[in-house]
């Protein structure tokens, strides 16, 4: 019967473990109006959602050490790599390969949601940036 406990105990803190790592990502990412707002890290990548408003953009940018796994899921937008242009939208995937300049631009009329995956991580667990001014500000310091 101990046995049978201590195996219920462990089950149950795995569980509890589980479900801090577990999110339903595109419910979080179509309510997020938030520029970027980290959903989970881990020790070697992290899940980012971001909503980057009408007319504006992510910002020109080249992670050196970092692979970047973008995924739609709502708008439209431009993905600008090493100065190529192409139209994104919902379900569409973009992957940003170490050393890549970058860029997404929302060219729609509402609001662009993604999801994000970097390759090791790039935020500190939790950040929230409400806005692209709000984030530039805070990766200048």
């Amino acid at each position: 019967m101990e046995l049978l406990a201590s195996m219920l105990v462990a089950k149950t803190e795995e569980v509890t473990r589980v479900s801090e790592t577990t999110t339903d990502c595109t419910a979080r990412a179509r309510t997020n109006d938030a520029f970027r707002r980290v959903l989970l890290t881990g020790p070697h990548s992290q899940l980012v959602a971001m909503a980057i408003p009408t007319g504006g953009e992510i910002g020109e940018e080249v992670h050196p050490d970092v692979d970047q796994t973008l995924m739609f899921i709502e708008g439209e937008g431009e993905a600008i790599l090493e100065g190529e242009r192409s139209l994104v939208r919902p379900d569409d995937v973009v992957l940003v390969k170490a050393g890549t300049r970058h860029n997404f631009v929302n060219t729609g009329a509402g609001t662009l949601r993604l999801l994000t995956i970097y390759a090791p991580p790039e935020h500190a667990p939790g950040t929230v940036h409400l806005t692209k001014e709000e984030a530039d500000a805070a990766e200048d310091h």
